[in-house]
């Protein structure tokens, strides 16, 4: 089942964000066989990151929020909200993403 990971950074972590962007990078690539989509989420301009969505195809909120638990942004404290919810697949389009 599909679960929808969306963080919210706490100010000013900008800093913190990016000394651990490695990190995090490794471990999303780590968890590839269960993450269908990660990116930052950013501001209007494009120009600051503002947070974080992933969607996980994983058994669980329990397995969801393993997942968060385990990324170095949320070790760091990066993020000051983490909310996880259920998806149901209603469209698939990844096509639409090209050139994004």
């Amino acid at each position: 089942m599909l679960w929808a990971v969306s963080c919210i950074d706490q100010p000013n972590t900008a800093e913190v964000r990016a000394s651990v962007l490695q990190p995090h990078r490794d471990y999303l690539q780590s968890k590839k066989g269960i993450l269908v989509l990660a990116g930052a989420t950013q501001n209007d301009e494009g120009t600051e990151a503002i947070g974080s969505l992933f969607v996980l195809n994983v058994g669980s909120r329990v397995e969801a929020k393993a997942f968060s638990d385990g990324d170095p942004f949320t070790q760091k404290g990066v993020f000051k909200n983490i909310t996880i919810t259920r998806l149901r697949k209603g469209q698939w389009n990844p096509e639409a993403a090209e050139g994004a």
